[in-house]
């Protein structure tokens, strides 16, 4: 396999990639400010799948009643973000690219001192955001089909994506979900629960065990989707409530489709008292109150 690889994009972001990760990272401010950030950005990634890959065979198992026992950083952010979720099937992988984007942002900001940055890691994104500074981030499905603004006051500062046409397998049949939480990991674990949550029986949908996909797969031999024939609306309504279900039982803010329906939960406690800016052409946009956390 080849080594990390670091490069300065025209446009001024940072391109990183080493086998599976590929993240870009912007960072906005002073220019020496975030010439040394993507120095420290870079240094980090030095390391990030060789450590990630040395405990592999834990990261793989679904979480159970201990939390798992993990040494590295990047590691210890996906055990701690899907912990919440244990009474389902979940493994530390359900959030490795929003950890690993949470792990390279928190590089690149540490001392310095930039407007706003992020590390976006395959749609799965890690917001640095000070006072006065805002981001917005799209929605993609077919096209650009939503986004969310993003501001200092709010404390998002992650959103990832999950459903049947991500890079990992999924048990549900949504074709996307976009959560919004504290941090990547948070948004990546829960992302991958609430897809799983949009489901439905019906002959139209073909599922095979994960394992005869990817013998490596953590999902072993549950039934993973990989393919939705038309269905129903009515099925389609179905489905999508029990997403939304679930994101309102998790209280975050989410984003749903399944073959031209959207669904928009902002009532989670990751949104303000103003109307959370998201929304599309297609969905409407809802407003949502914010709860504190404990």
């Amino acid at each position: 396999m080849i080594g990390p690889q670091a490069r300065v994009l025209p446009d001024g972001r940072l391109h990183l990639q080493h086998g599976p990760i590929d993240l870009i990272v912007g960072a906005f401010g002073d220019r020496d400010e975030t010439a040394a950030a993507y120095v420290q950005a870079t240094e980090r990634f030095a390391d990030i799948l060789e450590t990630l890959v040395g405990e592999l065979p834990i990261l793989r198992r679904p979480v159970g009643e201990a939390h798992p026992l993990l040494r590295g950083p990047v590691a210890r952010r996906m055990a701690d973000a899907v912990w919440p979720h244990r009474a389902v099937y979940i493994t530390p992988m359900a959030a490795v690219a929003g950890a690993v984007a949470d792990e390279m942002l928190a590089a690149l900001v540490a001392g310095r001192r930039l407007d706003k940055a992020y590390g976006n890691n395959g749609g799965d994104i890690a917001f640095h955001l000070s006072p006065g500074h805002a981001l917005n981030a799209g929605i993609f499905v077919d096209a650009l089909d939503g986004a969310v603004r993003l501001t200092h006051d709010r404390p998002v500062r992650g959103l990832a994506t999950s459903g049947r046409g991500g890079r990992s397998f999924s048990l549900g049949i949504a074709d996307s979900v976009t959560v919004l939480a504290r941090s990547a990991a948070d948004a990546d674990a829960a992302a991958t629960v609430i897809a799983n949550a949009v489901n439905a029986d019906h002959p139209a949908i073909a599922r095979r065990p994960a394992r005869d996909l990817d013998p490596d797969s953590d999902l072993g031999d549950l039934p993973v989707t990989v393919d939705v024939g038309p269905l129903p609306d009515k099925i389609v309504t179905q489905a999508l409530d029990r997403g939304v279900a679930e994101a309102r039982r998790l209280r975050l803010a989410a984003a749903l489709t399944l073959q031209g329906q959207w669904r928009l939960e902002t009532t989670g406690e990751d949104y303000g008292e103003r109307p959370a800016d998201i929304g599309s052409g297609r969905a409407r946009r809802l407003h949502g109150r914010h709860q504190p956390r404990r």
